[in-house]
């Protein structure tokens, strides 16, 4: 019954839709407010199914209905002051409209380019901010299936410390891989590592120390790991892992100094064109 109910709102809601005026054809009712046939106009996406479409709908009046339930017991129990929001309003207004302008601002006006030297510096500045949270590891792996040709080739390569060798390895795992990751100079998490591989040492640190070579499998793929190097949680985070984090702090530093400098150009501005005037509190006078 009540599916029924919903599709007929529905059905209801997208017939008037064709029509060049649509009537104000009451949905729902809380006391003295109504939701009409045209407030639904635009809630349900374009392609949506019959089924979907009736249930967007019926979930869209449900929270009106409940929006208004409790908006109806706030006007009855709340004191005048509490119920008087157009400060509020007026002050959240203002925010955005501020916020929007100084974002059109920012994007004609910041320098968003970090050059290494600037990154550099403010990691030699602050380098005591930057303290590892979890453990991470220069690493290459990679993943075949068991049945994979090379495979004895793989066990060889994959530990090397042969220019030579590790380029055949990429090589191999190019051709035969499921997943792989082979850029050795590259910080990642540890856990991103256990993401991909099945290793799951009770002691990581310890782990991370003695093991440098990890082959295991699972019931259809084989994996192959070489650690070249690691850091464990509270060390000193490398620059290289840092880079991006820097970077973004820098260009928020610039943010605010360009809002700031923003700010300020208008209030000199409006100064000097005698636009603006401070009067004395006489209060402080007294």
């Amino acid at each position: 019954m009540r599916v029924l109910t919903i599709l007929s709102i529905f059905l209801l809601f997208s017939c008037s839709m064709f029509e060049e005026n649509i009537s104000e054809v009451s949905i729902a009712r809380v006391e003295d407010k109504f939701l009409y046939q045209s407030d639904l106009e635009g809630i349900v996406p374009i392609e949506t199914t019959e089924e979907d479409s009736a249930l967007i709908v019926n979930n869209y009046i449900q929270g009106w209905v409940k929006d208004n339930l409790i908006l109806q017991k706030a006007e009855l129990n709340l004191r005048e002051d509490q119920k008087n929001v157009q400060k509020q309003l007026e002050d959240y207004r203002k925010s955005l409209i501020i916020y929007a302008y100084e974002k059109e601002l920012i994007k004609q006006r910041l320098d968003t380019s970090v050059s290494a030297t600037e990154i550099q510096d403010f990691y030699d500045n602050n380098d005591q901010n930057f303290e590892l949270k979890n453990d991470i590891v220069k690493v290459r792996y990679l993943k075949v299936n068991k049945n994979a040709p090379q495979i004895k080739n793989i066990r060889k390569l994959y530990k090397s410390k042969k220019e030579a060798e590790i380029a055949e390895f990429k090589e191999l795992a190019h051709q035969f891989g499921v997943k792989f990751h082979l850029n050795d100079e590259q910080w990642i998490l540890f856990d991103e590592l256990q993401n991909e591989v099945p290793i799951r040492p009770s002691q990581r640190g310890e782990y991370l120390k003695n093991i440098k070579n990890i082959e295991v499998e699972d019931s259809l793929s084989l994996y192959f790991v070489h650690i070249k190097e690691y850091k464990l949680k509270n060390d000193a985070s490398p620059l290289s892992f840092e880079a991006n984090n820097i970077k973004n702090i820098i260009i928020n530093k610039r943010k605010l100094s360009l809002i700031n400098q923003i700010r300020s150009e208008l209030y000199q501005e409006a100064f000097m064109n005698k636009d603006i005037e401070i009067y004395e509190n006489k209060d402080d006078e007294k």
